[in-house]
């Protein structure tokens, strides 16, 4: 695992998170990133070779396994810890192309142009819909895998012994055992609590970022009718006046200028 690559991409991630999400972020790599490189690994590492079964039937302790491990737990967490952090690259690649767009809009039009973005990390806008779509994909996806978790080993438990009965090519039923189970089982109901925190913590952010924004949108709202209408002060109504007036005699001297020059006999009352 390169550290300096998964440090680099979970300060980009962190430094575009709300408080919530930076709990989140925190808990996945210290309690579920850590947890499974230092230790899940280790602990599941003999799960095949050590499942013994009563039995020397050719083939018959293989297909057991796979019966009742159609998959790993360390797989399944891998997969897990890979696509819960695949929807945080959504905010770093649409703060990347805000701020593509301001490097040419620079270009284009020199560096005294008004900026496109104000702060081409904040989250409006686009950038806003964006954050919340990945926080709604993360969602998902913990469920998703908690299901299939409480669905292959009914509710997370895992059994000392295990009946393997009509699976060819195993004769009748065959009871196998799982090495550890306790320490497995352990490692297990820890990681399943650290994705049901995230859970929680996922959904606070959904709720804190939508009120957060109504809030937003209802203090702009209040702002725009609370405005008045076009108003003039007495200053500016009465030099309007004045000025009008100005207006009016001068237009009026130059139709009596006119007529006196036309009929320089006539005398006006």
């Amino acid at each position: 695992m390169d550290w300096k690559t998964l440090q680099a991409l979970l300060s980009g991630v962190n430094k575009y998170s709300t408080a919530f999400g930076r709990i989140w972020l925190s808990i996945v790599f210290v309690f579920r990133v850590l947890v499974y490189v230092v230790a899940a690994e280790r602990v599941w590492g003999d799960e095949q070779k050590d499942f013994d079964c009563n039995t020397k039937q050719p083939g018959c302790t293989n297909v057991c396994y796979d019966h009742y491990f159609p998959i790993s737990h360390i797989r399944l967490w891998a997969l897990q810890l890979i696509f819960v952090t695949c929807p945080s690259l959504l905010v770093i690649m649409h703060v990347a192309y805000r701020e593509d767009r301001e490097r040419k809009n620079r270009e284009k039009n020199g560096e005294n142009c008004p900026k496109l973005y104000s702060n081409t990390g904040k989250k409006h806008g686009g950038l806003w819909w964006t954050y919340i779509l990945s926080l709604f994909f993360k969602l998902t996806i913990e469920i998703v895998f908690l299901y299939l978790l409480h669905w292959m080993w009914d509710s997370f438990d895992l059994p000392r012994l295990v009946k393997c009965s009509n699976v060819d090519p195993c004769p009748n039923i065959v009871d196998c055992y799982i090495a550890r189970p306790t320490e497995k089982k352990v490692f297990t109901y820890f990681m399943v609590g650290a994705s049901s925190l995230c859970i929680v913590l996922t959904v606070c952010e959904i709720f804190y970022l939508i009120f957060k924004r109504v809030v937003r949108r209802m203090r702009n709202w209040g702002k725009t009718s609370s405005k008045p209408s076009v108003t003039y002060s007495k200053a500016s109504t009465c030099r309007c006046h004045i000025k009008l007036e100005q207006q009016d005699s001068r237009v009026k001297n130059k139709h009596l200028d006119a007529l006196r020059a036309s009929a320089p006999n006539l005398t006006l009352i």
